[in-house]
């Protein structure tokens, strides 16, 4: 298990002073590389290696928000490898011990050079260990598109978007379909499924449609191939 305290700092809240959704993925995705690093499995043993963990799906729960420099610590653990994926946990408690948010997390181990799934190395599982999932309900990877989906906005990713694996940061996907929410939705729990990377220069197509159990937004390319979806629960 890995985890660090930290203060929720100005650049990372909205207009109300509360931690962004995007704050907070960024919170569990530095968290993971951060232990990714201490066990000297991070980004240039990956490299090395030819090797890159690829985010399959998101399922996080979002209890409370912490407010401006409320300290925070953030947690993270696999609780299993096998084949060519690997399970982790994340939360976020404050410092009095209350859960604010968790998550649990689907990833899939991918040869940079043939783009293909490898199978984890005893190394890696090793290195890692199991410790035990946490008690959540956990969702399926799968997300239901509905088939009347509203068609919203393009846009072409910009540079900015782009992280050491050269293509469209995690974040990035829910930050776009975030903004095609409602103005008074707020988010309990978000599931993300991602289809394909997009890259530098790629042209991504937006559509939305409100459900019984919230919004389901489609991120495709100009041919409508999903590069992920989306669903926010309220």
């Amino acid at each position: 298990m890995y985890q660090f305290d930290s203060r929720i700092r100005y650049s990372e809240v909205d207009n109300e002073c509360n931690l962004t959704l995007s704050a907070l993925m960024n919170y569990f995705q530095d968290c993971s590389v951060a232990h990714s690093e201490a066990l000297n499995l991070g980004v240039e043993y990956l490299a090395k290696n030819n090797l890159a963990w690829v985010l399959s799906s998101w399922q996080i729960c979002c209890e409370e928000m912490p407010h401006l420099y409320e300290e925070v610590t953030v947690s993270t653990w696999a609780y299993d490898m096998k084949a060519f994926y690997g399970y982790r946990n994340f939360t976020m408690d404050r410092k009095d011990g209350k859960r604010l948010a968790y998550a649990n997390s689907v990833w899939v181990l991918v040869d940079t050079i043939t783009g293909r799934p490898v199978k984890v190395p005893d190394e890696i599982i090793q290195q890692y260990g199991r410790f035990p999932q946490l008690e959540m309900e956990c969702s399926a990877r799968k997300i239901k598109v509905p088939s009347d989906m509203l068609l919203g906005t393009e846009l072409i990713v910009p540079k900015f978007f782009i992280d050491s694996n050269q293509h469209m940061n995690n974040e990035k996907y829910v930050a776009i379909a975030q903004e095609l929410l409602p103005e008074d939705f707020k988010i309990k729990e978000i599931r993300v499924e991602y289809k394909k990377e997009a890259k530098l220069g790629d042209v991504i197509r937006t559509s939305m449609k409100e459900t019984d159990e919230g919004v389901v937004v489609l991120l495709a390319d100009l041919n409508n191939k999903p590069y992920a979806v989306v669903q926010f629960m309220n």
